[in-house]
C-alpha cells in the first residue's frame, strides 16, 4: 500500500512537473535544454531552504519550542548561529533570503532580478573558506538572472523570475510525511530527461538513461551489499553515482561519491543533483577538469566500484603527446589511445584507479572492441592481465540521440578464472515510444547471466582469454564473435512442403477437368 502511494506521489508530481516546465520555457525565449538551467536552479534553491529551515527547526522543537520557526526569525537573531550552522551543514541562509520569503515578496520587488543575485551570492559565499567551499563555489553560476534570454527588460525578466518562483513553489515536493528528499531527487530526474529528450543532441549527449545507470550499478556490485566509494571519471549530471545510491541505500556506500566533469553546466548540475538526493556536502567530491590529462582524485583513489559512460571517441593529446606514457595510468599497456579517439585511455584511467576488491562497469563504443592498432594493443594489454571480466552487447536505441547499440565492459582485478563472458542483451528490451527500454526483467536476466559466468545459448558464452588472443580471433571483443547468433528464419519442413505442392496439382487438375467436361457440355448443344 505505501509503495501504490509513493507511485501516485511521483505521478502526480511529475505530471505537475511538465505542465509548469512546459508554461516556463513558453514565458521565455530561451530553449529548452538552456532553460533547464533556471528550473533545477530555483528547485535547489528551494529544497536547500527547507533543507536548512527542518534542520533548524527540528533541533528547537525537540529542545522544547515547539512553536519556532527559523523563516519567522529576524535576520539579526540568526546571524549569531552563523559559524555553528556552516559548520554543520556546510552553508547559512539568512531568514530573509529563504525561499519562501522571497517567494512571498516576489510580485511586488521591481528588483527582483538583484534580489535573487545577491541571495545566490550570499549562499555561496557563506560557504567560503569552510569544508563545503568546492561544493557550493559557482554552484549559480548558470542561472543568469540579467540574461536577455528571459526577457529583453528588467521587467520583462522579473515577470518570468516571479513565473519561475511560483511554478517551483507549486511543484508537489511533500509526502504526507513532510519534505521527501526522494522526490526532489526524482524531479531533478525527471525534468533532466524531459529536457534532454527535447532537446537534441546537445541534451543527449549529457544523459545516461535511468534502464542503464541501474543495470551498471547492479553490474558493479554483484554479490556486494556495500562498498567503500564510488567514483566516475565523467560524471554529467550524476545520474551514475545517483543511481548506485539507490541500489544500495546511501549508508552502504560508506565514504562517499566521487566524481569529475569538464563541462561547467553539467558539472554544477551534478553538485545539484548531490543536493537534490540529499546527499551531504561531506559525502561527496565532484571536481571540474579534463580527466584524462589532470585528474583531481588522485589522493581518493583506488576505488572499489567506477560506474562511467565516457563520451565516445573524443579527441585528446593522446599520441601525439608521448610524455603521456610516462603517466602511470597509461604506461602498463605500453602505447596511448589514438589522439582522435579517447575511449581506451578513459578504460586505462579506469582501471588504474580501481581498488583490488572492485569493478568498473563502462559504457563503450562497440568500435573499441574490433578496431586495430593502438586499440588493439590495449585490448591485448586487457585480456593476457585478466582484467577483463564481462562484454555485453546492449539493444539498440536505448540512448537519447544515439541509435546504435553499445557495450558495456566489466573489468575486475580479482577474478578467479581466465575467461571473459560475452552476453548478446541486444534483444533485451521493451519498446518505449521512439527509445528501447531495459524492464527489471531485462537487467535482472543480464546480471544473473554475469554473476552465473555459464554459457547459454545465443545469449551467453564464456571464452578462455587464450582463445580471445589466439590467431583467429587476435583480441577481438565484439559479443558477435563468440555468441552465436539464434536464426530466426522460418524452417520449412520439405517433405510436407512437396506434400501441399502435390495437393495442388492434383487439386488444379481436376479443376482443369471440370472445365473441360463444362466446355464440353456447352458445345453439345
Amino acid at each position: 500500500m505505501a509503495e501504490i502511494k509513493k507511485d501516485q506521489e511521483r505521478e502526480e508530481l511529475f505530471r505537475r512537473i511538465y505542465k509548469i516546465a512546459t508554461d516556463l520555457v513558453h514565458a521565455g525565449h530561451v530553449a529548452e535544454w538552456d532553460f533547464k538551467s533556471y528550473v533545477l536552479g530555483t528547485m535547489f534553491y528551494r529544497y536547500i531552504s527547507e533543507n536548512f529551515t527542518a534542520y533548524i527547526n527540528e533541533g528547537e522543537h525537540a529542545a522544547g519550542n515547539q512553536d519556532f520557526d527559523y523563516a519567522k526569525m529576524s535576520d539579526a537573531d540568526a546571524e549569531t548561529a552563523r559559524e555553528g550552522l556552516v559548520q554543520e551543514k556546510g552553508f547559512f541562509i539568512l531568514p530573509s533570503e529563504l525561499f519562501c520569503n522571497v517567494l512571498a515578496r516576489a510580485d511586488k520587488d521591481d528588483n527582483l532580478n538583484e534580489t535573487l543575485e545577491k541571495v545566490f551570492h550570499h549562499i555561496e559565499s557563506s560557504a567560503a573558506s569552510g569544508d563545503a567551499e568546492n561544493d557550493f563555489a559557482g554552484l549559480f553560476d548558470d542561472f543568469d538572472v540579467n540574461s536577455k534570454a528571459i526577457g529583453e527588460t528588467v521587467a520583462k525578466r522579473n515577470k518570468v523570475l516571479v513565473e519561475l518562483l511560483n511554478g517551483v513553489a507549486q511543484m508537489p515536493l511533500f509526502s504526507t510525511d513532510g519534505m521527501n528528499p526522494d522526490l526532489f531527487g526524482d524531479a531533478y530526474e525527471y525534468l533532466m530527461g524531459m529536457y534532454a529528450a527535447n532537446a537534441g543532441k546537445k541534451g543527449g549527449q549529457y544523459f545516461t538513461p535511468a534502464d542503464v545507470s541501474e543495470l551498471l550499478a547492479r553490474l558493479g556490485t554483484i554479490g556486494k551489499t556495500k562498498i567503500n566509494k564510488v567514483y566516475d571519471p565523467a560524471c554529467g549530471s550524476g545520474s551514475l553515482l545517483l543511481k548506485v545510491e539507490k541500489v544500495l541505500g546511501k549508508d552502504n556506500i560508506e565514504r562517499g561519491f566521487y566524481g569529475q566533469e569538464i563541462d561547467l553546466t553539467t558539472y554544477n548540475l551534478c553538485r545539484i543533483n548531490m543536493f537534490l538526493h540529499n546527499i551531504e556536502f561531506d559525502k561527496f567530491s565532484i571536481v571540474r577538469e579534463d580527466t584524462l590529462l589532470s585528474p583531481q582524485h588522485w589522493d581518493d583513489q583506488p576505488f572499489e566500484l567506477i560506474v562511467s559512460n565516457p563520451p565516445f571517441s573524443v579527441p585528446w593529446e593522446g599520441d601525439k603527446n608521448p610524455l603521456l606514457i610516462n603517466d602511470p595510468r597509461f604506461s602498463p599497456a605500453g602505447v596511448l589511445a589514438p589522439a582522435s579517439k579517447g575511449d581506451m585511455a578513459f578504460i586505462m584511467h579506469s582501471l588504474s584507479w580501481l581498488a583490488s576488491n572492485g569493478a568498473a562497469a563502462i559504457v563503450c563504443f562497440p568500435g573499441i572492441m574490433y578496431r586495430g592498432g593502438a586499440e588493439q594493443k590495449i585490448r591485448k594489454y586487457l585480456v593476457d592481465n585478466n582484467f577483463v571480466d564481462a562484454i555485453i552487447q546492449l539493444p539498440s536505441n536505448l540512448f537519447l540521440n544515439v541509435t546504435i547499440s553499445v557495450d558495456i565492459m566489466l573489468l575486475k582485478k580479482n577474478k578467479t578464472d581466465n575467461a571473459v563472458l560475452f552476453v548478446d542483451a541486444s534483444k533485451e528490451f521493451v519498446k518505449v515510444t521512439k527509445n528501447n527500454r531495459l524492464s527489471d526483467d531485462n537487467i535482472r536476466r543480464i546480471v544473473s547471466a554475469v554473476a552465473e559466468r555459464k554459457d547459454e545459448q545465443h545469449f551467453a558464452c564464456l571464452v578462455p582469454n587464450e582463445k580471445v588472443g589466439n590467431k583467429q580471433n587476435n583480441y577481438n571483443l565484439s559479443v558477435s564473435t563468440y555468441v552465436e547468433q539464434e536464426d530466426t528464419r522460418e524452417k520449412i519442413d520439405i517433405v510436407k512442403l512437396n506434400a501441399e505442392i502435390a495437393e495442388i496439382v492434383a487439386r488444379e487438375q481436376r479443376l482443369r477437368e471440370e472445365i473441360d467436361r463444362i466446355i464440353g457440355e456447352i458445345e453439345g448443344q
